[in-house]
């Protein structure tokens, strides 16, 4: 491990790796699926996103941190046409996602299990029409605030990889994180609100497949907010 990814990984914006064992199944996945899906940074990324997929992708649509993959697969079986981008570094969240990969043969998808951060620089600029950020860890001690994904910096990084029109969307459960991200994009002359974010942003995209993070939120009496940034 270089020294930039020594750094990197003392204040990653992740927290654990792994929580209980995999499945056999999923070993084998992680041996044989995820080499074939994952997305080497050695070499420069292609121009043209289009030639990550066998599909002639319509557009590129990038998840971070996508946890068990419910939202993500859902609209990669639903967009057929578009590529996606999964990172996600919490191993038994690739796990799950992994075995429904080979359950439903997607194909128009491409992931990485490292610091989304890497993919970020690793993305040619004005290259992804949508990013997700859905319920990412809040951090929610004052001290661990800097490792929020939300910052000025991923901020610019967004702001670089997106297509002019593109939009950036995040989701949360927590008012001080949604206060948060209003707040740092309002100072970021890249982006604006959507018409549904200046209002409440209470509801969910077009399409929206729900994630165990929201349905947990629910059930523990906590409204979500769904919040739309564009790029200029």
């Amino acid at each position: 491990m270089t020294n930039e990814r020594k750094q990197r990984r003392a204040g990653a914006f992740f927290g654990r790796r792994k929580a209980k064992s995999l499945k056999p199944s999923q070993i084998v996945l992680f041996e044989q699926l995820l080499p074939k899906l994952k997305l080497g940074l050695s070499e420069p990324a292609p121009e043209d996103l289009n030639q990550l997929f066998e599909c002639d992708a319509d557009k590129i649509i990038l998840e971070i941190g996508f946890g068990g993959g419910e939202h993500l697969l859902q609209r990669c079986i639903e967009q057929s046409g578009t590529g996606f981008i999964g990172c996600e570094p919490f191993i038994n969240g690739m796990g799950t996602a992994l075995s429904e990969v080979a359950k439903n043969q997607i194909s128009n998808l491409r992931l990485f299990d490292e610091d989304a951060t890497w993919l970020l620089n690793w993305l040619p600029p004005n290259s992804v029409n949508i990013i997700y950020l859905l319920y990412p860890d809040p951090w929610p001690k004052k001290r661990h605030w800097k490792r929020r994904f939300v910052n000025e910096e991923n901020i610019r990084r967004f702001a670089r990889v997106l297509k002019s029109g593109g939009e950036f969307r995040f989701a949360s459960d927590i008012a001080h994180y949604g206060d948060w991200t209003l707040n740092h994009f309002d100072n970021n002359s890249d982006f604006h609100r959507s018409a549904e974010t200046r209002n409440d942003g209470s509801q969910p995209w077009h399409g929206w497949k729900s994630t165990r993070y929201e349905k947990k939120a629910i059930r523990e009496g906590r409204n979500s907010a769904y919040l739309t940034f564009e790029r200029l």
